[in-house]
C-alpha cells in the first residue's frame, strides 16, 4: 500500500508559479510511475503530467506543455509538479497518483492516489 501526500497548493495570481510536491510512504517508490491529475468543480478528472519510474520519460497534456514540469527525486520518495504561467483555468484540485505497471493518461489505470491539494489562480 502506497500512501501519497500532496502539498504546495494555494492561491496565486495569474501568471504566477507554484510547485506541488507529492511525498510517498513506500520505500519502493522508485519502482512506480507517477502521474498528476486535476479536477475542477463540475468537471471530470483530467490528466496533467506523468513521469516514468526512472524519471527518464515524461508526458504532458497539451494544455500544460511549456508551462508545467514534472520531476522526481527517488532518494526523497517525492514527485514534483512545477507550474509556471498559471491561468485561471488551471484552478482545480491537483492529485498525484502511482502506477506500478505503466505510464497512463487514464486515471483509472492508477493504483494509488493522494488526497489532493487545491490550486486557485486569481485573475
Amino acid at each position: 500500500q502506497v500512501q501519497l501526500v500532496e502539498s504546495g497548493g494555494g492561491l496565486v495570481q495569474a501568471g504566477g508559479s507554484l510547485r506541488l510536491s507529492c511525498a510517498a510512504s513506500e520505500r519502493t517508490f522508485s519502482s512506480y510511475n507517477m502521474g498528476w491529475f486535476r479536477q475542477a468543480p463540475g468537471k471530470e478528472r483530467e490528466f496533467v503530467a506523468a513521469i516514468s519510474w526512472s524519471g527518464g520519460s515524461t508526458y504532458y497534456a497539451d494544455f500544460v506543455k511549456g508551462r508545467f514540469t514534472i520531476s522526481r527525486d527517488n532518494a526523497k520518495n517525492t514527485v514534483y509538479l512545477l507550474m509556471n504561467s498559471l491561468k485561471s483555468e488551471d484552478t482545480a484540485v491537483y492529485y498525484c497518483a502511482a502506477d506500478h505497471y505503466g505510464i497512463a493518461t487514464d486515471w483509472s489505470e492508477y493504483d494509488y492516489w493522494g488526497q489532493g491539494t487545491q490550486v486557485t489562480v486569481s485573475l
